[in-house]
This record gives C-alpha cells, structure tokens and sequence, in this order.
C-alpha cells in the first residue's frame, strides 16, 4: 500500500512554473472546443476539446515537481536530475566556464519524457558563471550530445575553493532549457534552480580527484541520488 501511495504521490504531484502556459493552453482548448460545440453543435470542437484534455493531462503528468529527501551530511554530492547515467567520462570542463582543461569526471544523465525534469543543486555552493551556447539537437543520449547539442553551463565554486559545474543540454525534442538562477547566486544542496522541457540531458562535472560513486545504466532521483563524496 505504501509504495502504491508513494507512486500516487508522484504522479499527481504540483507542477513547476514552467508549466502553467501549456497548461493554460490545453484548458482554453478544453473550454473553446466545449462553447463551440454547444453553438455550432459540429462534432469536430468535441475532438479539439478532448485533444486538449488529453494535452493538459500530459503537461501535469511531464511538469510535476514533487517534494525530494535531500540526504544530510557535508560533501555529498546528489544527482542534479532525474533519469539514467548514460555516461561516465574523464574529460575537461566546458571551455565557456573557464575552469581550465583538466579532465575531471563527467556524470551524464539522460531523461525521457516520463521523467520529472526539474533540475536540482547537487551540492551547495555559490554561482560563478552561467554561459548559454546555442547548438544541434541530437538525441541527448548520445555522448557527442555534451558537445554539440545546445546548452547552458552553470560554473560552481563550493565552500572549501574548489568548482564543479552543471551543464543542462537540450535533446531531440527538447527546445527550452529553462534557469531560474543568477550569476552570484547561492543555493544549498538539493534546491531547484531549472528544468529543461520535453526530453534531455544533465551532465554534472565533479571537482578534480574526486572520483563518482554510480555506475553506467544506475537510475537517479534529482536531489537524493548520491553521486560522490567530497
């Protein structure tokens, strides 16, 4: 029954932000089609308002933002999104944050449109630059995706000096990176600072030497998930 609960808990959970004008849209859909149905009586509006029920649906179900457990303790780092680790790499940071060519370890986590795809803080710590870079929209599974697909970086510096950063990427269908954060700005683990809309990729960027603790195909939950100890 537990679990039964849990599961209800979230799909039904409230959406983000980003979502209200899509949902806005599908209940003007609902209702246009209903009031034109009623004055023209052409079965037609009957299937427009039917598409939009069905459109808001799956805006509350790809939108919800339910409440995460962020695990207590200092240095652990948590999984800034929900999906699967498709790869682990050594390689250097984005060249756009300007934190040097030292290959450190990537954690890319691929979401399908069934995952919750609001972006949360995998440790707390201060932002030192946010740099957008407009690029293709390969399958954000694929790992030339880091590369090519467009993106918005997000440097980090952590209490004791040392950096990390977020990359959201965008994917083949996604078309919005959304970031609600400013440069400046500092967040404690496990906080949301964005979502990325309709399917796509989050790489996280560990400090140098510290090395991740998931494992290639390992599911993550945003904000709980741990990846790495500091």
């Amino acid at each position: 029954m537990s679990s039964i609960i849990k599961s209800l808990r979230l799909v039904l959970a409230p959406p983000h932000p980003a979502g209200r004008p899509f949902l806005a849209a599908g209940a003007g859909a609902v209702l246009a089609g209903w009031l034109l149905r009623r004055l023209t009586g052409w079965r037609g509006f009957r299937l427009a308002s039917r598409a939009g029920l069905l459109f808001s649906g799956f805006c509350l179900y790809f939108f919800r933002d339910p409440a995460r457990v962020t695990p207590a303790g200092e240095g652990t780092v948590v999984a800034p999104a929900d999906g699967r680790v498709v790869s682990i790499a050594l390689v250097p940071p984005p060249a756009e944050l300007g934190l040097g060519s030292e290959p450190r370890w990537r954690v890319g986590i691929f979401l399908s449109v069934l995952d919750v795809h609001v972006n949360r803080m995998p440790v707390t710590a201060t932002v030192t630059r946010i740099a957008y870079h407009e690029g293709s929209f390969l399958n954000a599974s694929l790992d030339k995706a880091s590369d090519e697909n467009e993106r918005n970086a997000i440097g980090l510096r952590l209490v004791d000096g040392r950096t990390m950063a977020v990359v959201q990427i965008a994917g083949l269908i996604a078309r919005r990176i959304v970031c609600s954060i400013r440069e400046g700005d500092t967040l404690a683990t496990g906080e949301r600072f964005g979502i990325i809309r309709f399917g796509s990729r989050t790489d996280l960027y560990l400090p140098p030497e510290v090395t991740p603790l998931v494992a290639d195909g390992q599911t993550m939950i945003g904000g709980e998930t741990v990846i790495a100890h500091l």
